[in-house]
């Protein structure tokens, strides 16, 4: 059974979406499930995913793909890999605009704690339970989330001066 056919079996009414393409597996699931399915991902041991690759998010806003627009702006984005099992699966979360909030991962894999840093900053998705979430790219005076796709790509941000 592979990844992907597991977290389906287990969470199912949790998955809203899922593919798989020539070995790349994707699973779109709830927010709310999120914890969960992360925790299932690491603690079994057929599937001891025990390296987050990469997590990043995507802003849909003005999708022009082809394909069927979103009921949501945002996707939080998970690349987990296991060097044991030789796998890899995608994770990825819708989050609205109205509640732009997704759960930690930093106390499963700690290096959750910058790339969730990385997306707070570029994106203004905030990680409940994140022990130290601040600007890791931009400095702290800067305003809005570079990465938007509705960012003013010629805004006129504060200057700010050396801190010694």
């Amino acid at each position: 059974m592979t990844p992907q056919q597991r977290i389906q079996e287990k969470f199912g009414p949790h998955v809203l979406e899922a593919h798989a393409y020539r070995g790349d597996e994707t699973l779109l699931i709830q927010a709310s499930a999120l914890r969960e399915v992360a925790q299932f991902l690491k603690g079994a041991p057929e599937l001891d995913f025990n390296f987050l690759m990469d997590l990043t998010a995507v802003d849909y806003l003005f999708y022009a793909g082809g394909r069927v627009q979103k009921d949501w702006r945002f996707e939080v984005v998970y690349h987990f890999y296991s060097l044991k099992q030789n796998h890899r699966i995608r994770i990825k979360v819708p989050v609205d605009e109205s509640n732009l909030e997704v759960d930690t991962l930093c106390d499963l894999w700690a290096g959750a704690n910058w790339y969730e840093r990385e997306v707070w900053d570029m994106f203004g998705i905030r990680f409940k339970g994140h022990p130290n979430l601040k600007r890791i790219l931009m400095y702290e005076e800067f305003q809005g989330h570079a990465l938007r796709k509705d960012y003013p790509f010629n805004k006129r941000q504060p200057l700010i001066g050396p801190k010694f």
